[in-house]
């Protein structure tokens, strides 16, 4: 998450009515909880076969893939075989219809993802006062709750996602999420927007994989040292063959998430590096999105789930917080971002944020920003601009 130093500010007080029950029992995140179906997700994900090499073994960048590598004077083998390394400001890609992510199989193997690095660590940020009187009083830290394992059985969508950035390999976390005009076959994510661009100060990352029900069964990493592949990523890999980010973002993301903080979301559309099946047949889970940006009276309670992985953890297994969402907002001048309180640290960055609405869970928002002392995280509302966003996306590429 984009860590932000804020001015002294009263706390709401803890809420003990929100201990396990309430949003905690009521929000399910497995297929049988979304949408009364029975939950498809098996005891054990069964194993695929490629789908991202030839015969041969070697991998293959499609010919559109290419071919704009090309436009933008960068050779598809080159890139593949470690040309993407090359972040030379010339070279790195920031328009919205310049993504680029070719599949290099085998490049997310255990040990790199394990490697990975929390997309912001500790950073100086600007102070937040100017939003004083548009946000509600920080709230009381909301201790971080592991969630139960095994994750395929009881937070199915959730998963970290992983790319490179010129500072090495990075992670933050994401939802697989239900695609509106292609029903039981979504190969939609939910993530932020910081997660796949660097915003104003560069362009798009790369490498860019997201893997469900990461370290499925929560193991220690003593315990992972000789862990089968299916325990740490128990569908597979499932790269980005298109992303997108709000121009907001894109314009104006800063390394404090700065003016582009409001609208830090975004959406990926992924294919496995081994498999045929779409992201949600083979997970059996996937959620709505809520774009009613309800106010905190109208959501009640959220629940924000990620991996965070900056000290005290250290990103190998899954979390979540439940707070009762005030006001924040960085400028009068900005959309009010969603706030609780909660502990986890930066990699928790683009997990998703719940509420139960008409019996359902749904996705209301994602991790953004938090303060240097990790007691609260903020996420922005889904309006208007998000829907658009997400349409799109699931219009053009979703019938992928």
């Amino acid at each position: 998450m984009r860590s932000t130093r804020t001015s002294a500010a009263p706390r709401r007080g803890r809420r003990t009515a929100l201990a396990a029950t309430g949003l905690v029992a009521a929000l399910a995140l497995t297929a049988t909880a979304c949408d009364g179906s029975a939950d498809s997700a098996s005891d054990k994900p069964e194993a695929t076969t490629s789908q991202a090499a030839d015969g041969g073994g070697k991998v293959q960048i499609p010919a559109e893939l290419a071919g704009k590598l090309k436009e933008h004077g960068i050779d598809a083998d080159r890139w593949k075989d470690g040309g993407w390394k090359d972040w030379d400001k010339d070279k790195w890609l920031s328009d919205a219809q310049d993504f680029v992510n070719p599949v290099i199989e085998g490049l997310w193997k255990p040990d790199r993802m394990q490697s990975a690095k929390e997309a912001d660590k500790t950073v100086t940020t600007k102070d937040a006062s100017a939003g004083q009187g548009v946000s509600d009083p920080a709230p009381a830290p909301v201790r971080a709750q592991a969630e139960r394992t095994p994750y395929h059985r009881n937070a199915a969508p959730v998963g970290k996602v992983f790319f490179d950035s010129p500072d090495g390999p990075a992670v933050c976390s994401g939802t697989v999420v239900k695609d509106v005009n292609h029903p039981g076959k979504s190969n939609l994510v939910w993530t932020a927007g910081h997660c796949v661009h660097a915003g104003g100060s560069g362009g798009w990352y790369r490498n860019i994989t997201f893997v469900p029900a990461y370290n499925d069964y929560g193991e220690s990493e003593a315990e992972l040292t000789n862990a089968n592949p299916t325990e740490i990523a128990p569908y597979g890999n499932w790269w980005a063959d298109w992303a997108s980010t709000s121009n907001q973002w894109i314009q104006g993301g800063s390394e404090t998430g700065g003016e582009g903080a409001a609208y830090d979301y975004a959406v990926l559309h992924v294919k496995p590096e081994r498999g045929s099946k779409s992201l949600e047949e083979t997970v059996g889970a996937a959620l709505d999105v809520d774009f009613s940006a309800p106010s905190a009276a109208e959501a009640r309670k959220m629940g924000a789930w990620g991996y965070p992985a900056a000290p005290p953890y250290n990103g190998l297994k899954m979390f979540k917080c439940v707070d009762i969402p005030g006001r924040f907002s960085l400028s009068p001048a900005l959309p009010t971002m969603h706030r609780i309180g909660c502990t986890m640290t930066g990699g928790s960055s683009g997990g998703g944020w719940f509420r139960v609405r008409n019996g359902k869970s749904v996705l209301v928002s994602n991790t953004s920003i938090g303060p240097a002392d990790n007691s609260w995280l903020a996420g922005p509302q889904l309006g208007r601009d998000a829907e658009t966003l997400y349409q799109n996306m699931s219009k053009t590429y979703g019938g992928r």
